[in-house]
């Protein structure tokens, strides 16, 4: 079962645990369970999802309920007409506030099909963060006894592939628990000191205009290991300004 955080006869948006794929893909094939299939088997409808989250990403993923409400909304994420606000725990500690500008090469997912002859071009890709919190644990790295890490939150303009994470892995300050732009070694240490795993990004808010007009806004609250790792390190005041 989903946590339902708003439903209505357009949408339906959920709060995706980490770990669950959006929809099958041909680099997945041994999963069994996915979003769209739990939701749909959950209130008995199709559902069409509108845009995308990680697997190891939590937080608001919306679906429309039928196909004119589903052409809004994609449209909608890919005219940047949807206000994103994510929260993650970084290594290091950023200014207060920063921007990454940087254009992203396009990764077309297993699902999607490119022509071969077609070049990826880099994209224009803008991701703002603000710092709400820091810590410095007793995790060793490769030059310091300490690690610093960092609370913020972001707000990526544009919508490309992986972009938050390229984009703090670009910026020096990779999102803790990445396997794929972090640093292994660090998120393995990490994981024994804390006892969370996971990818520390959360889909925190999404403010969307509504297929029947005005705007629809959407929190899903930081859960599991996330929500305990906040608590543990004192830090769920300044998660709640993010929302």
């Amino acid at each position: 079962m989903l946590d339902i955080l708003h439903r209505d006869a357009a949408l339906v948006a959920v709060a995706k645990p980490p770990g669950l794929l959006v929809h099958r893909t041909v680099l997945d094939r041994r999963e069994t369970e996915f979003a769209v299939q739990i939701l749909r088997d959950q209130i008995g409808q199709p559902v069409h999802p509108v845009h995308r989250l990680d697997r190891g990403t939590s937080g608001v993923l919306v679906f429309a309920l039928d196909r004119t409400a589903a052409r809004f909304l994609s449209e909608a994420f890919a005219a940047q007409r949807v206000e994103k606000t994510y929260l993650a725990v970084v290594r290091g500690w950023p200014a207060e506030r920063g921007t990454v500008d940087h254009p992203l090469k396009r990764q077309p997912d297993a699902a999607e099909w490119v022509d071969p002859r077609a070049q990826l071009l880099p994209q224009a890709a803008v991701t703002h963060w603000r710092r709400l919190a820091t810590t410095e644990l007793p995790i060793a790295g490769e030059r310091h006894p300490t690690t610093r890490c960092a609370l913020l939150e972001l707000t990526p303009e544009t919508g490309r592939r992986h972009q938050i994470r390229r984009h703090m892995k670009h910026a020096a300050h990779p999102i803790l628990g990445d396997a794929t732009y972090g640093k292994g070694p660090l998120n393995r240490a990490f994981a024994a000191h804390t006892g969370c795993a996971r990818l520390l990004l959360h889909c925190a808010r999404l403010v969307l205009p509504h297929p029947d007009g005005g705007a629809l806004d959407l929190a899903a609250p930081l859960a599991g290991d996330f929500a305990a790792l906040v608590r543990a390190l004192g830090w769920q005041a300044a998660a709640q300004t993010a929302t």
